[in-house]
């Protein structure tokens, strides 16, 4: 802290002006500087010029930039939130960064190492017009949601307006974010210079803990702008010392440096699909046998004929108002019943099986409404509870783990969702991925942290996966996931000669 102003707090870094406390304080700071990039921009008649903004973007990552090297990431980057310095004084086209209010840090104080990875779908923290699709999905922050709402409050004060502008009503946020997933960096700067479109899919495409390339991005700006600094519209000086820091003269970077470097995965580039998604397990060698694109009326005799051969019902799926069946010998289960139903779900036979000690073990849904629900003697399963839901339910989940219960099965039918839990599942904990495309990196993640997916689901939007560390742990906890636009028949024979076997499995939205 620099300085103590009228019993508040402001703590200036380099170009970055932040406060601390409620929002009477930063009214105070916002005081004593100039007006908003908002302001600029609606006193201009919605318009900036193209060197402005480019300026804008060098200067404001430079901020960031300082800002991170803290520890912190701002959480709530917008034009609102960058002020111009105090006009008619030598700070006018200083840009500085207020409010502080959503801050948190990526980086633990007491060891030094990057935070780790969550996601909680019930929790938003920003803005949602320039929020990142990470903050949308409840996931931790970190350096690359900053940048991602940067690169939207760039795109905005440039064309006035972005893609995902208008939407209304409790549903809004998801609205947005899934707009905000589907629309390439190309779609979004279709009429910005190319520099804008490259900032916008570097950023998209970080990873959670990955360190931005800060000065890679400012150099991108770099030929879009004057040669002289001291006419530029923004004050870039910030940056400039950035750039010198890490040996880029003014930033700029030749299209051999380009080539050179390794193509890296993309966490969030690919065409949105609707595949079936299929789990594998390590299991001892055992009978496993698969039915796919069955009516209706052949459910019966596949059933029974599985039923004759020693076989239970694991997991069940639908795609196009058809079912499929996985069965195999090593469910544990004494007994087993079934019902087709119209309703989703029915819950007068679920109740009347619960009095007979029949427990949920697998559950799908179909596109016209209609659902297959199993409940099978001889689970571990002391009590249950489902829930219906339009949006997926995190919220009553997080509440069902408060008294015990953990995620045992999980369907939609159409876009809506039916979540099972279960108390004494045998887990010691569970976590929830949920993406409008594949989270492959939180996956990823998850299963470096111990946890293995346990329940999957998928609308035509969305997919949802369970994760859960088991109390025993398996011999073998190798788990394989495949998308396939055709139920994985060819696959799956694969999987089983090295004794990898179906544990779920679903149909609904992934990425190509």
């Amino acid at each position: 802290m620099d300085r103590l102003m009228s019993g508040k707090f402001t703590m200036r870094l380099a170009a970055v002006m932040v406060y601390h406390g409620f929002t009477s304080r930063a009214d105070k700071v916002m005081d004593m500087l100039g007006p908003s990039l908002w302001d600029v921009w609606n006193n201009n008649s919605h318009t900036m010029s193209i060197e402005m903004v480019a300026c804008i973007a060098i200067e404001a990552i430079s901020i960031l930039e300082k800002m991170h090297s803290r520890g912190y990431v701002h959480g709530d980057v917008k034009p609102e939130n960058f002020l111009l310095g105090p006009p008619e004084t030598p700070d006018e086209k200083k840009l500085f960064l207020v409010d502080l209010g959503l801050a948190t840090r990526w980086r633990d104080s007491s060891t030094g190492q990057h935070v780790e990875y969550d996601q909680r779908p019930d929790v938003f923290r920003g803005t949602v017009r320039y929020a990142s699709v990470h903050a949308h999905l409840g996931r931790t922050g970190s350096r690359r949601d900053d940048l991602e709402s940067l690169a939207y409050t760039l795109i905005f004060l440039l064309r006035g307006r972005l893609p995902w502008q208008g939407y209304q009503g409790e549903n809004k946020g998801f609205l947005v974010c899934k707009k905000k997933m589907a629309t390439s960096p190309e779609t979004l700067c279709c009429f910005c210079p190319q520099p804008f479109r490259l900032f916008v899919e570097y950023v998209v495409n970080l990873k959670f803990d990955e360190e931005p390339n800060y000065a890679k991005y400012i150099s991108l700006f770099d030929g879009i702008v004057g040669p002289n600094p001291d006419i530029r519209p923004i004050n870039t000086d910030g940056a400039q010392k950035l750039i010198y820091q890490v040996g880029h003269k003014r930033g700029r970077l030749t299209m051999e440096e380009e080539e050179d470097e390794q193509p890296k995965k993309k966490v969030r580039m690919g065409m949105p699909a609707t595949q079936w998604i299929s789990v594998y397990n390590a299991r001892r060698p055992m009978k496993q046998r698969y039915h796919y694109n069955v009516a209706d009326a052949r459910l019966s005799q596949h059933i029974e004929k599985g039923n004759e051969d020693g076989l239970f019902i694991s997991s069940v799926a639908s795609c196009s108002n058809l079912w499929a069946l996985i069965m195999d010998a090593g469910t544990g289960f004494s007994a087993q019943v079934y019902e087709l139903s119209p309703y989703f779900l029915h819950k007068e036979w679920i109740m009347e099986q619960w009095e007979k000690n029949y427990y949920i073990s697998a559950i799908a849904g179909a596109n016209n409404g209609s659902s297959l629900v199993v409940m099978s003697k001889g689970t571990q399963y002391l009590q249950q509870s489902y829930k219906v839901s339009d949006s997926f339910p995190f919220k009553w989940i997080n509440k069902k783990w408060r008294e015990g219960f953990y995620v045992t099965a999980m369907a939609t039918a159409g876009s809506r969702w039916a979540i099972v839990m279960s108390r004494g599942a045998g887990f010691s904990d569970q976590v929830v991925e949920l993406d409008f495309l594949y989270p492959s990196e939180g996956i990823h993640r998850r299963w470096d942290s111990g946890y293995r997916i346990t329940s999957t689901a998928a609308t035509w939007d969305q997919a949802a996966f369970v994760l859960s560390v088991p109390r025993r742990k398996p011999a073998d906890e190798t788990q394989e996931t495949l998308r396939t636009s055709a139920f994985p028949s060819t696959h799956v024979k694969e999987k089983w000669a090295k004794n990898l076997y179906i544990a779920s499995v679903c149909y609904g939205r992934t990425v190509s």
